[in-house]
């Protein structure tokens, strides 16, 4: 088989190099707000920890070279005047290294060692290899010289602050190799498996075969199809610790966690062309479901947490994916996830609804996943009309579900529920004109500038028109030339970096465009995906974006964003091929 083309080139300032199935990859990112002059190891079991620095080094002096970085799906490369040193994932957990004219040093990037923090530096004589141990990661990090000399080691069994690694070096003929491996307590010597080019060679396949499943459809329409399709595939990491299932992060950079509303926005992208995948993005959360039907807010290797929960739009993501799917789901999974959605919708009728209430209320704007909107401002307990209607939508999936499954009483009860929760929903929060809060402890309702108050019109085609009218209305006041500002500009509550105070975001992009085509509002939903496919050509998959100059804030390969990407071009493409 021939090597794929090498795949989309990058930036690693922006998105970490990494491989499907691994929790680590490399980055000079080391956490929020924290960038190094050098590429690190960076791993994400028990959080994220950067473990190794990889400096180059001029091969006649031993000081630092300067080098350009140049990344693509199979192969980064440090690239200098007197040569380079080039790295490709050989497993998820094994990186190669070779050079011609540079040598690199290694070392701990924590300098100081404690008993309870740091990392510890021997060399292993049962693998004849030299090994980092960190407490931060609880993993071990194995560094076998394949070809080459070792010209420098510092801080071998050394305890308390030191400089702890290793330098390698070229032989007569210029190279040198080596294996880097994350590992638990011990694994038999390292043996190659392959040629270094081969191993080039099969990362660009798996990439090229997992992007022509996820977008086939791509064209030159499409410029950041493969970009995309990138930060989803180098994001999945393998099932371990309290992760059950290969799982897509939201990032490889400090956001490395899934929570439960990103995950559904990248199983919908993966559906048609990785449907396992998708499935296993879409049920991870609910694997960890409370015994009162409550998904957590957050998974991650080593904590699942509880204290918040996220929005139920979980229904509304369900009949996307089985229409997405290619296969039709059989009775087995689809009990599975009736049962499931029917405990989380219990939670919000029973553990959010305060006595003799008809609505669910958040306790507070992390539970909406729109933590910092204004629609909080007044208080935090309250209920709201974007609650309402996602749980309406989730009401009207178990209906069909409960029909399909032969249980038409449950679908009658659903149906009734969902009705008189919009009914509800009107003759409480809706002024009119606009969608108000209340809140639960006062009873006092307001309205804000946010993009949350507008959010009802995902129920679409189950809005009345006049209503959904005014919604398109006071959402087009929203519509930069970049996308949909989640704080109206003009408001003086806006802030350009403000998270949910103004910037755009991918997940209240894609509800709300989907929201309005079924609504019958065609012309605002082309708008919207097109200003927003275009935003993410030319600015990338940040976490949000500045809604006045389109600039990628936080967190730079956000996989809600790119996933977002994918499903919008993916239906723009299917509606001009029509």
């Amino acid at each position: 088989m021939t090597a794929a083309p090498p795949g989309p080139a990058f930036s690693v300032h922006d998105i970490p190099f990494s491989t499907h199935g691994s929790w680590f990859g490399i980055s000079p990112v080391l956490a929020e707000k924290t960038r190094a002059e050098d590429l690190h190891l960076v791993s994400h079991q028990n959080g994220m920890h950067a473990v190794l620095s990889l400096i180059p080094l001029d091969r006649a002096t031993g000081d630092r070279a300067e080098t350009r970085v140049e990344a693509t799906p199979g192969l980064l490369s440090w690239t200098g005047t007197d040569g380079r040193i080039d790295l490709a994932y050989e497993s998820p957990d094994t990186v190669r290294l070779r050079s011609a004219g540079l040598s690199l040093r290694i070392s701990a990037a924590a300098k100081a060692l404690t008993p309870f923090s740091g990392t510890y530096f021997f060399h292993d004589a049962a693998a004849d290899a030299h090994v980092f141990t960190s407490y931060e990661t609880g993993r071990r990090y194995r560094v076998t010289v394949l070809s080459g000399t070792v010209t420098d080691t510092s801080g071998s069994q050394a305890l308390g602050s030191a400089d702890r690694g290793l330098t390698v070096a070229a032989e007569a003929d210029g190279s040198w190799e080596v294996a880097v491996e994350e590992l638990d307590t011990s694994r038999p010597p390292y043996a190659s498996a392959a040629a270094f080019a081969k191993l080039v060679e099969e990362g660009q396949n798996s990439f090229a075969d997992f992007v022509d499943a996820v977008a086939p459809w791509r064209s030159s329409a499409t410029p950041a199809a493969e970009l995309a399709a990138y930060v989803l595939w180098s994001a999945t990491v393998r099932p371990a610790g309290l992760v059950t299932r290969p799982a897509v992060l939201m990032s490889k950079h400090w956001m490395d966690k899934v929570w439960s509303w990103d995950h559904c926005f990248n199983a919908l992208a993966l559906a048609p062309g990785s449907p396992e995948l998708a499935w296993d993005q879409y049920q991870l959360p609910f694997d960890h479901q409370d015994q009162t039907g409550a998904l957590p807010d957050s998974v991650t290797h080593s904590e699942v947490l509880y204290n918040f929960v996220k929005p139920p739009i979980h229904g509304w993501a369900f009949g996307h994916l089985r229409r997405r799917l290619p296969e039709p789901l059989g009775q087995a999974e689809l009990a599975e996830t009736y049962g499931r959605l029917e405990r989380w919708t219990d939670f919000w009728l029973a553990a959010r609804r305060a006595p003799g209430s008809e609505l669910p209320h958040y306790q507070h704007g992390n539970d909406s996943g729109w933590d910092n909107a204004t629609t909080f401002d007044p208080a935090r307990v309250i209920v709201s009309a974007d609650l309402a209607a996602f749980l309406v939508l989730q009401l009207h999936q178990l209906a069909e579900l409960a029909s399909e499954l032969g249980r038409p009483d449950d679908a009658r009860r659903w149906q009734r529920t969902a009705a008189e929760t919009q009914a509800a929903m009107f003759d409480q929060l809706w002024a009119g004109d606009r969608f108000v809060a209340r809140g639960v402890g006062t009873g006092e309702t307001w309205s804000t500038s946010s993009l949350l108050d507008l959010m009802p019109i995902v129920l679409g085609e189950r809005l009345p028109d006049d209503v959904s009218s005014v919604l398109a209305d006071r959402i087009e006041a929203h519509l930069t030339p970049y996308g949909l500002a989640t704080e109206l500009p003009t408001s003086p509550h806006y802030r350009s970096d403000g998270y949910w105070r103004g910037p755009i975001w991918a997940p209240a992009t894609v509800l709300i465009e989907d929201g309005l085509r079924r609504a019958g509002h065609e012309r605002l939903a082309d708008e919207i995906s097109a200003r927003f496919r275009a935003l993410c050509e030319t600015s990338g998959f940040a976490e949000n974006f500045d809604a006045l100059t389109g600039t990628g804030l936080r967190d730079r390969a956000y996989t809600w964003t790119a996933a977002s990407y994918l499903f919008l071009a993916a239906a723009h493409a299917r509606r001009v091929s029509r």
